[in-house]
């Protein structure tokens, strides 16, 4: 309970000792008046309630079954699904959970998958950063596996600085650092490149065509 304070005029007391009065009451009233503001005490003894502002790093959105697409002329280019996703718009940024990226020729036919534990979109121009067991497998048997993996997305190409290994129809290639267009059609290898080749048909050779060391 806050006791009130009473103000009278006593038309004989000293003006000075007057001004003095009322200089001790106003400043008891602002003390009063920021305790107040400061700590909003609850009825019956409840804790102080603490009005704390919004931190600058959570999420404007989050959702579930998290869906993005890039088109052209209708025709999709690439389409992004997550089991979550939250946007910070202040960023520019999405970051998603459980992706699935799917990518799509100019028939909008799909020819490759990307899945990936974790992932990041910077918006707006929606280069992609994939982190976590990534994998790029195409419908023609290519198969890439790294730990992170970027893609640009205006350049439309895959880039990793990781370790990386590529298998088709049996074959094996490992090196460090990565480049290729989605499909996986013109690849290359930047170094420490090893290769496990056979010599069936479809085999070995033509995949070390497809690459570069």
């Amino acid at each position: 309970m806050i006791d009130g304070l009473i103000l009278g005029t006593d038309t004989d007391a000293d003006p000075r000792a007057e001004r003095g009065r009322r200089g001790e009451a106003s400043r008891a009233l602002r003390s009063l008046a920021l305790a107040f503001v400061v700590t909003l005490a609850g009825c019956d003894g409840d804790a102080p309630v603490t009005v704390a502002p919004r931190a600058a790093n959570l999420p404007s959105q989050e959702v579930s079954d998290f869906t993005l697409e890039e088109s052209d002329t209708g025709r999709p280019e690439w389409i992004l699904e997550a089991k979550y996703a939250a946007t910070y718009s202040g960023r520019g940024l999405i970051v998603a959970k459980d992706v699935t990226i799917d990518f799509f020729d100019s028939e909008g036919k799909k020819y490759s998958r990307l899945t990936a534990r974790e992932g990041t979109v910077e918006q707006p121009g929606n280069d992609m950063e994939a982190r976590g067991k990534v994998v790029v497998t195409t419908t023609d048997g290519t198969r890439i596996e790294t730990e992170s993996l970027r893609f640009l997305n205006r350049q439309r190409r895959i880039v990793s600085d990781e370790f990386v290994r590529l298998e088709r129809n049996g074959d094996v290639v490992t090196g460090i650092g990565f480049e290729s267009d989605p499909s996986l059609e013109h690849f290359s290898i930047k170094r420490e490149v090893k290769a496990k080749v056979q010599s069936s048909p479809g085999g070995g050779l033509r995949f070390e065509e497809r690459g570069g060391r």
